[in-house]
């Protein structure tokens, strides 16, 4: 399991998943802030990808530990992922695009592991 072998699990799968995840919500946010005229119309996007952000990097503290609770929060990062893929769609630019994208992929992956 994790950095400290070499086999990598599902677990760790996740993890990853969800890293990114997070990486691409923070870059999508600030693209939509200062790439973009229309910050007013992205509120409910640029909010929703800060909760992914923050629920993702969460998820994938709480999977590193061996958390009890790990497959609570991957369920509700699943919930998340896919809201903030959603809003992201909402916008055509390449980076929301590729935003949500990223965040189907994770959704899938927490799904897996809250199953």
């Amino acid at each position: 399991m994790g950095v400290l072998s070499t086999s990598p699990t599902a677990m760790d799968n996740c993890i990853e998943a969800c890293l990114k995840c997070m990486r691409a919500c923070e870059e999508c946010t600030m693209a939509c802030l200062f790439q973009e005229p229309d910050v007013q119309a992205r509120a409910t996007c640029i909010q929703t990808l800060n909760d992914c952000a923050e629920i993702c990097a969460l998820a994938g503290q709480y999977m590193s530990r061996s958390s009890t609770f790990s497959a609570q929060f991957c369920g509700v990062c699943a919930n998340v992922c896919e809201q903030c893929a959603t809003e992201c769609e909402k916008f055509k630019d390449t980076h929301c695009q590729e935003c949500a994208a990223i965040c189907r992929q994770c959704a899938e992956a927490c799904r897996k592991m809250a199953g």
